[in-house]
């Protein structure tokens, strides 16, 4: 017997065609679309007691705000109290929750953009009204507080952008996101600023940037283990609220949906963080290295490509000349990189121009990127 789609097989679905999902589904030999810093291995983390702790663990049901112990150490990273944060199931769930919880069909969004494409996912699927504020490679991605002020309304109730931002990994300052404050306080009295830092510390040098936690009542931050610290497979991410009232709408639509986090990665995830001294910065050596080596390669193919040298983060952005490359040269550049056993993330992906391409220099190891930046500069030369 066959089954006829009724009417509902014609509506649109909730969310659109995920390419970026090639991430996840399609793995390539040199993927230089991948933003995570070099991998943890789990084995770094089972020294000590740990092991002995895992196996003893009882695989029940958690608590919905996630583990103390977990919460307590993202706190003090953050410099809010462990009664402020809560445990997602990575960061694009509690973007999901936040969407959700503030938002409904009449109200408004302003998602600065190019973004991650979950930012603006979950506000599209609620129907809620969404208007993009894009930031420009010509000015090198900063933060234009008078285009997102020109954007707000009265029924604005959440305005999202990430520091440093994916997927060009520039980060905005304290006075750009204090000035951006001041202007949302007159122009739109219910909206909450979200805040994705990721990424915050995936950096370069010693000093890590502070993170925009305890700023005001109506920031929200959002993060977790993926990027920085190499564990995209610990699905823990989390959301920082200092508004008590927030708080705990965010805490009830996270027991509606998910109950609570899985134990097992909430331990792993504490682990990570017990040991995040020496994993950082293993990781912030290898991802200077790396940038090092970027600069260099951009330096030297600067007669094809631009190059806006990221601040955060294990991903930036770059751009084929234009007096170089037509748009059907853009798609014999991707192309070749295919049959080159390489892939950089289309500008497409986050709301740019294909010509735009993220490029991930911690993900692959130090032979392996040099190798693929070789494959990429043979893509070039092809278009």
């Amino acid at each position: 017997m066959t089954i006829s789609p009724g009417p509902e097989a014609a509506r649109p679905a909730r969310f659109p065609a995920a390419s970026m999902s090639d991430l996840v589904d399609r793995p390539v030999r040199y993927d230089l679309a991948e933003s995570t810093s070099p991998p943890l291995r789990l084995g770094e983390l089972l020294d000590g007691d740990a092991s002995a702790r895992l196996r003893a663990l009882e695989i029940g049901y958690g608590t919905s705000q996630g583990d103390a112990d977990l919460r307590a150490l993202i706190a003090a990273g953050a410099g809010v109290t462990p009664d402020e944060v809560l445990v997602t199931a990575g960061g694009s769930a509690g973007m999901f929750l936040l969407a959700f919880t503030l938002c409904r069909p009449e109200d408004h969004a302003v998602v600065l953009t190019p973004c991650f494409p979950p930012a603006r996912a979950a506000l599209d699927a609620i129907g809620c009204r969404v208007t993009p504020v894009a930031l420009s490679f010509d000015d090198g991605y900063r933060l234009d507080v008078d285009a997102v002020a020109a954007a707000l309304t009265p029924q604005t109730r959440l305005v999202s952008l990430a520091s440093p931002q994916n997927p060009s990994g520039v980060s905005f300052t304290d006075q750009e996101l204090a000035d951006l404050l001041d202007r949302m306080r007159g122009l739109t009295p219910r909206a909450v600023l979200l805040v994705d830092e990721t990424y915050r510390q995936a950096v370069y040098g010693a000093v890590t940037p502070r993170s925009a936690a305890a700023v005001s009542p109506r920031v929200v931050t959002c993060s977790s283990v993926s990027k920085a610290h190499g564990a995209p497979g610990i699905r823990i991410g989390w959301l920082t609220v200092t508004d008590p009232a927030l708080y705990e709408a965010l805490r009830s639509a996270k027991f509606h949906t998910l109950i609570t986090g899985s134990g097992v990665d909430e331990l792993l995830a504490a682990e990570v963080l017990r040991r995040e001294g020496r994993i950082l910065g293993e990781r912030r050596e290898a991802l200077a290295a790396a940038l090092d080596t970027l600069d260099r390669w951009a330096a030297e193919h600067a007669d094809a490509v631009e190059y806006v040298r990221p601040d955060g983060g294990a991903l930036c952005c770059l751009r084929l000349r234009a007096d170089r490359f037509d748009d059907q040269a853009v798609q014999r550049f991707h192309d070749a990189l295919a049959a080159r056993e390489t892939r950089v993330g289309r500008g497409g992906w986050f709301g740019e121009a294909d010509r735009v391409f993220r490029l991930g220099f911690g993900h692959l190891p130090a032979d392996d990127f040099r190798t693929a930046l070789d494959r990429l500069a043979e893509a070039l030369s092809a278009a």
